[in-house]
This record gives structure tokens, C-alpha cells and sequence, in this order.
């Protein structure tokens, strides 16, 4: 089996998925071709090392600062503000989508292509900032932190292999983004692997307790993953860039509660 490595490409793919995926202004040090944003699913868990560095970054320092609850929220603003609350617009599409057109692969569709909010869209948010709100303010200030700092790029890692095992849902022209990602090479995924589980490594050192059920962190993660796709792959028979950025934010949201689980399951049995 031969792996080719293509640094300038990559180089160019990783400016590309830093411009898509947040909202800085990556775009005025470097103007990547348009076909690298084919490949920016290859490099989002790059992205997530930004994001989630972000994010842990404000809930470590602001907890400093501020009640650990306010810290909790500031985090998850900082977050919504550097990536424009693209995953979030993918959530509430998923839930009017799904919750609203049944199992009707067409209606479902056009619901989540409909810019407009509705009802399960709105619904869904709300538990879903309940969820993240409860599972991080219940979780020990440097463990909370460093958990988005792995979470973040490991769920967007999971989620990435929804491009490898169905087809895009729509016609390319039809794209919301106007980008249909493109498979990801061996090479690819070797790194997009890398770039997920890297960030996994600070867990060991500086907050163990985590690790003490690492293989529930990590499988239940997975166990939500596979469930969606299943989901998506009988309902729609394909993904669209709403039912990725859904995925990533459900997946991550698995991490955290787990993590919430297995801190309260050692309190109450201390």
C-alpha cells in the first residue's frame, strides 16, 4: 500500500478548514484555492484544536475570575463567537429536519434546507446547552478543561468518518455551503487520527481521574456515533453538512455527560 504525502496541499488544506470552520480572519494571511475546501473535513479536528483550546482556555481562566458556573457559560460563548455557531445552525437544522418530516427522505431535506427555525430546532438548543451547561459545571475546574481541550477534536475526528461511509444527500449544486467534502486518502486519515487523539494525551498527566474509566469516555462516544449514522443512513441515505456539524455537537455532548456520570458514580460511592 503506498501513502503519498502532498505538504503544499496539505499546507493549503489546513488554511482551508481554519477559514471554514471559524470565524476569524484566517482569510487575510493566507487565500487558499477553492478546491482545498473539498478537503476541510480532513484537517476539522486541527480546527478543534482551536476551538477547544478556546474554550478550555476561558473556562480554566475565567473560573479565576468569575462563579465556575459563569465561567461555564463565558466558554461556551467564546466558542459560538469564533465559529459563528455554524455546528449550532447544523444542530437546529437536524432536529426541525428530523423531528419535523418523519421519515419522508425528501421533506426532511427541505426542512433542513429551509433557513428559518422551528419548533424542534429551537427545542433541541435549548436541551442541548442545558446538557452541556449541567455536565461541564458539575465536572472539577482543570478536569472540565482539559476534557474540551481532547473532546472537542476527538468527537470532530468521529464525526469526520461520515464523508467515508455514505454519499453526499444532495446534488453538489444543492450543497447549503456550496462544498461537497471529498473522500479522505489513507494519508488522510492516518493524520485526521492523529490530530483527534493527540489532544487526549494532557488527560493522562494532569487529570488521571478521568482516565479511570478511559474506555467508557471513549466507547460511548462511538456508541452515539455509530446510532445517528444509522439514523441518518435509513432516513436520508446519505449526509449533508447540517447531519456532520449535528454529529459532532451530539458526540461531544456524550463525552461530557459520561465524564459527568463517572464523577458523580465516585462522589456518591465515596
Amino acid at each position: 500500500m503506498r501513502i503519498s504525502l502532498n505538504t503544499s496541499k496539505w499546507y493549503q488544506n489546513a488554511w482551508a478548514a481554519l477559514i471554514f470552520f471559524t470565524r476569524l480572519p484566517f482569510w487575510r494571511i493566507y487565500q487558499p484555492p477553492q478546491e482545498s475546501y473539498r478537503a476541510v473535513v480532513e484537517f476539522w479536528p486541527l480546527a478543534g484544536w482551536l476551538t477547544g483550546g478556546v474554550m478550555a482556555a476561558t473556562l480554566y481562566f475565567g473560573s479565576m475570575v468569575f462563579p465556575y458556573p459563569v465561567a461555564v457559560i463565558l466558554a461556551i460563548l467564546v466558542r459560538l463567537l469564533v465559529t459563528g455557531g455554524l455546528h449550532e445552525d447544523g444542530l437546529a437544522d437536524f432536529c426541525d429536519g428530523f423531528g419535523g418530516g418523519g421519515n419522508d427522505r425528501q421533506r426532511v431535506l427541505d426542512i433542513m434546507k429551509d433557513s428559518r427555525i422551528g419548533t424542534y430546532g429551537v427545542l433541541g438548543l435549548i436541551v442541548y446547552f442545558a446538557l452541556l451547561f449541567g455536565s461541564l459545571s458539575n465536572l472539577p475546574r482543570l478536569d472540565a478543561a482539559l476534557l474540551i481541550l481532547a473532546a472537542d477534536p476527538f468527537a470532530k475526528m468521529l464525526s469526520s468518518q461520515l464523508i467515508q461511509m455514505m454519499p453526499y444527500a444532495r446534488k453538489e449544486e444543492e450543497a447549503k455551503a456550496r462544498v461537497v467534502y471529498r473522500p479522505i486518502s489513507m494519508a488522510s486519515s492516518i493524520f485526521l487520527a492523529l490530530q483527534g487523539l493527540l489532544p487526549i494525551l494532557p488527560l493522562v498527566f494532569w487529570a488521571p481521574g478521568l482516565l479511570y474509566r478511559w474506555e467508557l469516555l471513549m466507547f460511548i462516544p462511538c456508541l452515539v456515533m455509530y446510532f445517528l449514522y444509522l439514523k441518518i443512513l435509513r432516513t436520508l441515505r446519505g449526509y449533508t453538512g447540517d447531519c456532520c456539524g449535528a454529529l459532532f455537537l451530539l458526540v461531544e455532548l456524550s463525552v461530557y455527560l459520561t465524564a459527568c456520570a463517572l464523577n458523580h458514580y465516585y462522589i456518591v460511592c465515596q
